[in-house]
């Protein structure tokens, strides 16, 4: 993928027979995801906070593009209990499941705790992904080029994780806790690559980020941030549909290598093409990898269907040894064998 390729929707090859889960689907990214998947032929599930909005949304859609493939079910990220019922209902009624997108996000609100008593940031842009993603993976497996694309942002650079604080209880800043769920973000997605890549699974697993694109989510936000992003810096904004493109490509392009990270190809990654762009070493790095995984387990409560590397290593080594011994007795026994 070169900056003269130009990628746009239009190159979405015919995505027939394959399922999609969007989050957040309704309005920004989400919804201009979901126009451009059914306008490809495409079924996609609108996973939604608020069906009401939801039914609206697959209702223009539609009216767009009659015989578009569409169904609306209720998700609260932020609620892992919704979390566990939209899975268990999904899959009595899929068979299997192609791509997830991780899209849904919430941005710099008031300090507000999820049903669970996590951040509400934390809780929705990545607690309820991770849990997401774990309950549908084995769905993923049987699907046709199955892949999970987690969206992440630009201020993933700017967060610190800090995962003695989740909750912010020794002090709340908006801001850096949104910087600390999109490097959440960006740090499980990779994680996750390397697991399954490790697992040989089918499954790939991207990142991707949209630039700076005009979405409600900014208006949801409050004080500086809201004036900054939702009023002045409006005008620089790129649209929805502009800024879907590189998780569009991350969803549906062949090209799309797992554990690469879109963004536009832009001065600063602001607006433009999509094309790979460069993780942050944070995000990178496999202890914070391990830590994270460890407590969005411990925290979700949900295992995904993967080998466990340390102790499948743990296994070979017991295998490698018992090995060693077997020898160790022939090499013995032929010796006896062979004195006078």
């Amino acid at each position: 993928m070169t900056r003269d390729q130009h990628w746009n929707a239009d190159r979405i090859a015919d995505q027939t027979d394959r399922v999609f889960v969007v989050t957040g689907a309704n309005s920004g990214l989400g919804l201009a995801t979901t126009r451009a998947l059914a306008r490809h032929g495409g079924h996609v599930i609108l996973a939604v906070r608020d069906e009401s909005k939801g039914r609206r949304a697959a209702s223009g859609i539609t009216a767009e593009q009659p015989g578009a493939s569409l169904e609306v079910r209720r998700l609260d990220l932020a609620d892992l209990d919704s979390v566990r019922t939209f899975a268990t209902e999904l899959r009595a009624d899929h068979q299997h499941l192609d791509v997830l997108v991780n899209n849904a996000g919430v941005m710099a609100p008031p300090r507000t705790l999820s049903p669970q008593g996590h951040e509400l940031q934390f809780a929705a842009n990545h607690l309820g992904h991770f849990a997401l993603t774990g309950l549908l993976l084995d769905l993923l497996t049987t699907g046709h080029d199955p892949r999970v694309v987690t969206v992440s942002s630009l201020n993933h650079r700017q967060g610190e994780l800090r995962l003695d604080d989740l909750a912010g209880e020794r002090g709340y800043a908006p801001m850096a806790f949104y910087n600390r769920s999109k490097l959440a973000n960006a740090v499980f997605g990779h994680e996750l690559h390397r697991r399954l890549t490790e697992a040989r699974s089918p499954v790939r697993s991207l990142l991707a980020h949209p630039g700076y694109a005009s979405t409600a989510l900014q208006g949801k936000a409050v004080g500086m941030v809201k004036l900054l992003f939702g009023r002045l810096l409006a005008p620089l904004a790129q649209s929805p549909e502009r800024g879907a493109l590189p998780q569009l490509f991350a969803a549906t392009a062949p090209e799309a290598e797992s554990g690469r990270f879109i963004g536009p190809d832009g001065r600063g990654e602001l607006r433009g093409a999509p094309t790979r762009v460069r993780l942050s070493p944070r995000a990178t790095d496999a202890e914070a990898g391990r830590q994270l995984w460890e407590v969005s387990e411990r925290l979700t409560d949900v295992r995904f269907p993967l080998p466990d590397p340390e102790q499948d290593g743990e296994q070979a080594r017991d295998r490698e040894r018992a090995a060693d011994r077997e020898q160790a007795g022939d090499r013995d026994r032929d010796s006896a064998s062979n004195r006078p």
